[in-house]
């Protein structure tokens, strides 16, 4: 399948969630996906690297993402509200919300230097301003200075089950900032699993949104948590240790 297929294809997403893409937008689109194809036996990307993959599962599920943020009014349209993404590997869910939203100051969090330094070229080929790659462990980070208490938002796809990722993201938000994962079949389960984890973070479980997405697409819930109390300085513990001990 060809690229201008696949923009075809990530339009008709966009329109279908309600996500707006100017010409600027689109054009970016374009070239991201090229750089994801130029790059990803290098730099390990992603296993979904053709061009109809790229549009539907990394774009467009990013878009339905933002759609369903917006919804909830967890990033208002036009706001620059704060966002990372951690784990983000080849990008994704970040650039392409940022993408999307010009008005997202974007932090792309991920320990892999390879993909950093993709993540870095795609940042600069794309013309993003307000975009920060940072290279660290999702531990690490949010023990950083720079970083802990900082965002207005979180996001990760397919970084943890949801008992590690709290420890990971709660503490890199802000008072009232909000975590938000996608996650499958499963979601409801990983929720209740991380209800510990919630209650030692200082946060709080927000009703899941739906994730629009095409019919014969696996259906996903986006678990959202909002640190509501204060922050435990023992918290992250050192890397290594949430996904070996979760809190219980």
């Amino acid at each position: 399948m060809s690229t201008t297929d696949g923009q075809t294809i990530l339009a008709a997403e966009a329109a279908r969630v309600g996500v707006t893409l100017d010409a600027t937008a689109r054009e970016r689109f374009a070239a991201y996906e090229a750089l994801i194809i130029e790059w990803n036996d290098r730099a390990g990307l992603t296993t979904v690297a053709d061009s109809e993959g790229i549009q539907r599962r990394h774009f467009g599920e990013a878009l339905a993402l933002l759609a369903a943020l917006r919804t909830a009014g967890v990033l208002p349209t036009g706001a620059a509200t704060t966002l990372v993404d951690l784990g983000t590997g080849g990008g994704f869910p970040g650039l392409p919300m940022r993408i999307a939203e010009p008005a997202l100051r974007l932090t792309l969090v991920e320990s892999n230097g390879k993909k950093c330094a993709f993540l870095q070229a795609a940042v600069a080929a794309l013309g993003l301003d307000g975009v920060e790659v940072v290279q660290a462990r999702a531990e690490d980070a949010g023990r950083s200075p720079l970083l802990r208490e900082r965002f207005d938002v979180a996001v990760a796809r397919a970084l943890a089950a949801m008992p590690v990722l709290v420890e990971y993201a709660v503490p890199l938000l802000r008072p009232g900032g909000v975590l938000a994962s996608p996650k499958g079949s499963r979601a409801l389960d990983e929720l209740e699993a991380a209800r510990g984890a919630i209650a030692a973070l200082g946060a709080e479980a927000m009703p899941p949104l739906s994730l629009s997405l095409p019919e014969d697409a696996p259906p996903q819930l986006v678990l959202l948590v909002r640190r509501v109390g204060a922050l435990d300085a023992r918290y992250p513990r050192r890397a290594g240790v949430p996904s070996r001990q979760p809190l219980g």
